[in-house]
């Protein structure tokens, strides 16, 4: 198969979706590779590095999407590369199709197939390809809330940890998966008094037991959520309900109780936010400040640590991407109940229920897809 890997071009998004050891495997497994002109520069790799992996260097993405079997990226595509994507061609990336009703439009007119990272699933039922960036995510969000709430980047001017004779500040974290763990772990170190929020009681007595003793595991509720934020110096959403929208947890009407300079950090902006007032923001321009309190809501967190970012991605997805480029990706959906679970539109229908449901779209059984001539026609 022919592997096309594609620089991002997204705004401040410096990560690849492969590095250079990556690509040796690809070649290693008699794979042509493609690499787009300064891919990998961002993180640190440059095209010296993939050349001696056994990449070809490519001018263009244009000529990546005409040669290419299967495009690799790590963000969804841009409305620029709608018109170059195959009928039948492989997209393998991030898409968060739900977050967003134009790219999924956009795609299903493709007639390509859309493999995505965020609904691969593991055989522990966990999301492997969404893991690792959730882990950088969620640290991210402590150390920038722990600079946002800096008087000088608009916040109440607090110190996270305090100091002796000094309280800590009170950070609330909303979701008690991967990236809320991670965010909590972060803010405990930096000495903060921490409310992680879960609906799970398993979850939370696992949390309770393995949590710094300042982190404080409690049952989430709408009136749980209310008291706490009129407390919070940070609030960190992170809440992910699997392949659909986030849940709005915080309210415009609940601005209005929490302290003035307060800092929301939003990490399920990619999934459309879990706070009402949330909109997409970028690494140039990250926050903005709605009825007195900031709001941090950067769509590609883990671009500003590409290099880390970029080396924990591969490894998570170079397994799933290898065995789509041995088998195909119709063959690998059938032996492969994670791989399968990755397909949300194929050859111009949804198959992931959570896409379809968010826009009202006619979703067709995966199981049903995979067993049908058009489908093989496409792999």
């Amino acid at each position: 198969m022919i592997v096309g890997i594609l620089k991002e071009i997204k705004i401040e998004e410096n990560r690849v979706c492969m590095t250079p050891a990556g690509v040796e495997v690809m070649r290693g497994r008699g794979h042509e590779v493609l690499v787009e002109t300064d891919a990998g520069v961002g993180s640190g790799f440059g095209n010296d590095a993939y050349l001696d992996a056994g990449a070809e260097i490519v001018a263009s993405a244009e000529e990546i999407y005409a040669r290419a079997d299967m495009v690799m990226h790590v963000k969804e595509p841009q409305p620029s590369e709608y018109p170059l994507i195959r009928t039948g061609q492989i997209v393998f990336t991030y898409f968060h199709f739900a977050a967003s009703e134009q790219l999924t439009r956009a795609f299903m007119e493709t007639g390509a197939v859309a493999v995505a990272y965020e609904t691969i699933v593991g055989k522990d039922n966990s999301l492997p390809l969404l893991t690792p960036m959730s882990e950088v995510a969620g640290r991210m969000a402590a150390q920038q809330a722990a600079k946002y709430v800096e008087r000088a980047q608009g916040g109440r001017g607090i110190l996270l940890g305090g100091v002796p004779g000094v309280q800590p500040a009170t950070v609330l974290v909303i979701g008690g998966g991967v990236v809320g763990t991670h965010a909590a772990q972060m803010a405990c170190g930096l000495g903060a008094k921490v409310y992680l929020l879960d609906t799970s009681l398993e979850r939370l007595r696992h949390l309770s037991e393995v949590m710094p003793k300042n982190c404080f595991p409690m049952m989430s509720s709408p009136a749980v959520i209310r008291e706490l934020a009129r407390e919070a110096d940070v609030v960190i959403g992170a809440v992910l309900v699997h392949g659909a929208k986030a849940p709005k947890l915080i309210t415009r009407e609940m601005l209005a109780t929490m302290k003035r300079g307060a800092v929301l950090v939003d990490v399920a902006i990619d999934q459309g936010g879990c706070f009402e007032t949330s909109r997409p923001t970028t690494h140039t321009e990250p926050t903005f400040v709605v009825d007195g309190v900031l709001h941090y809501c950067v769509a590609n967190m883990p671009g500003a640590v590409p290099l880390t970012s970029t080396v924990a991605l591969t490894n998570a997805t170079l397994p799933y991407a290898v065995e789509i480029a041995d088998k195909g990706w119709h063959q690998a959906a059938r032996d492969n109940d994670g791989i399968r679970a990755g397909l949300n539109i194929v050859a111009g229908q949804v198959v992931y229920q959570g896409v379809a449901e968010a826009f009202g779209i006619d979703c067709l059984p995966v199981e049903e897809l995979i067993s049908t001539d058009v489908a093989r026609a496409c792999a």
